[in-house]
């Protein structure tokens, strides 16, 4: 009886970190599902944004309210489950407070652990006011609706359970230490919780234990599901934003990049030895498809984008185009994205492995064409988000499927390039005559 608590927290664990797992290599093989691209280049400025912008919080603290508060949730959430290794030690051993050798240096450690609790607390009912009280225009966007602002809520109510969990937990603790109960050695300093341990002044020391106990398991239990939900939520980025950051451009917004199929074409095209009548070999690659109109055309940055999307809105709120009641919404982009690739992942899975045709595709069904048209290429987009999320190379994509592949462009630019193919200039007047205004002024 004695070691049927570590059997059972083994039990627990090994089956947390396995469904974990899990969700790794299901993520890692839809972001797969997208063309490789090089990233090969600029390793150091590479390493330079993950720290800066990942790490240092730095595009964050733009605006400064929701910056700090995401810095101390942030900061206190990773560093207080620092403490989970010991929790971890102490449940599979059957020790209590394994690190408490340590001595004055756990003490402050835990004195840390307490304030950043507290911290993190303030900061998540500073972002459940201004979500659902104030709500802020950029929370109550139409994409937002069911399940992302229930999700967005979700998150909160469960990074406040587990931090009050720690805090009880601790605070029980302190008073099983004070009463001198065998096995609650006396380490740890309490700034915060001694506050909670007023009101368990008097309590038994089997009530302390098994407030102390329950609080413990529920913590430990509690971090092993919430990291089993990110897969299913936003707070994937808390993961992905490293790796996101790594990836991401690191070339002027205002430069696109170029389609390789294309600029073959126009190779051969100004090639006067190429034989334009040549039947490629039997064995040669099909061509390959301008631009993008599902999740397999698109990128393996572009589908991590997906999975990295905050849903914070700040892309959303910086767009010209939906400031002005414009439909598109770059987060709806990045959403519908990674929606979409759920989907083929689900499919691929029910079908052991293989994508099997289900008559639907990002463009279309997920996006519409008008989304796509409404986007002015400004990147104050790409430049607003926190996590070097790039809807813009998206939306590019689609469109150039659009032209390329169904020469589906609006009036105004097919009228705009037949200009430049037959005048040489956007505007449809001939070349003779323009120079014509010119002499008329004169």
């Amino acid at each position: 009886m004695g070691y049927l608590p570590n059997i059972i927290f083994l039990l627990i664990l090994i089956a947390g970190i396995g469904y974990f797992s899990k969700n790794i290599r299901r993520l890692s093989r839809n972001i797969k599902l997208g063309r490789k691209v090089d990233v090969s280049d600029h390793i150091s400025l590479r390493w330079k944004n993950m720290v800066r912008i990942a790490l240092g919080q730095g595009k964050m603290v733009v605006r400064p309210v929701a910056g700090i508060m995401h810095i101390f949730v942030y900061l206190g959430f990773v560093i207080i489950n620092i403490e989970v290794l010991e929790i971890i030690i102490d449940g599979v051993l059957g020790t209590h407070r394994i690190f408490s050798p340590l001595g004055a240096f756990y003490d402050f450690l835990i004195a840390s652990f307490e304030v950043l609790a507290l911290m993190v607390i303030v900061g998540i009912v500073v972002f459940w006011i201004r979500r659902n009280i104030l709500r802020l225009q950029r929370f109550v966007k139409p994409e937002m609706k069911g399940w992302p602002k229930l999700d967005a809520n979700l998150i909160l109510y469960f990074e406040f359970v587990l931090m009050s969990l720690f805090l009880v937990m601790n605070a029980a603790d302190a008073q099983l230490q004070h009463l001198g109960v065998p096995h609650y050695t006396r380490a740890g300093a309490f700034p915060v919780s001694q506050f909670i341990g007023h009101y368990m002044e008097g309590l038994s020391v089997a009530s302390l234990m098994t407030m102390e106990r329950a609080a413990w398991w529920l913590h430990i239990v509690g971090i092993l599901f919430f990291l089993n939900y990110l897969y299913y939520s936003k707070h994937l980025h808390i993961l992905l934003a490293f790796p996101n950051t790594f990836y991401g451009k690191v070339t002027p917004n205002g430069q696109l990049n170029n389609l390789e199929a294309v600029t073959k074409e126009v190779k051969l095209m100004m090639d006067p030895s190429a034989d334009p009548y040549a039947v490629p070999a039997g064995d040669s690659e099909p061509p390959e498809k301008f631009g993008a109109s599902d999740v397999m055309d698109l990128n393996r940055i572009q589908l991590l984008n997906a999975y990295t999307c905050t849903e914070c809105g700040r892309c959303t709120s910086e767009c010209p185009a939906n400031i002005t009641g414009k439909k598109l919404s770059p987060r709806k982009i990045m959403m519908d994205t990674r929606d979409r690739l759920e989907e083929v992942g689900k499919n691929i899975e029910k079908n052991k492995g293989q994508f099997v045709e289900d008559g639907k595709q990002l463009l279309g069904d997920y996006i519409a064409a008008e989304e796509l048209w409404a986007c002015t290429s400004c990147n104050a987009c790409v430049e607003a988000c926190p996590v070097s999320i790039d809807p813009l190379s998206i939306i590019v994509d689609m469109r150039r499927y659009l032209v390329m592949e169904q020469s589906a462009a609006p009036t105004e630019l097919n009228s705009m390039m037949g200009n430049i193919e037959n005048n040489g200039a956007p505007w449809p007047f001939n070349q003779m005559d323009r120079k014509n205004w010119a002499e008329e002024e004169n």
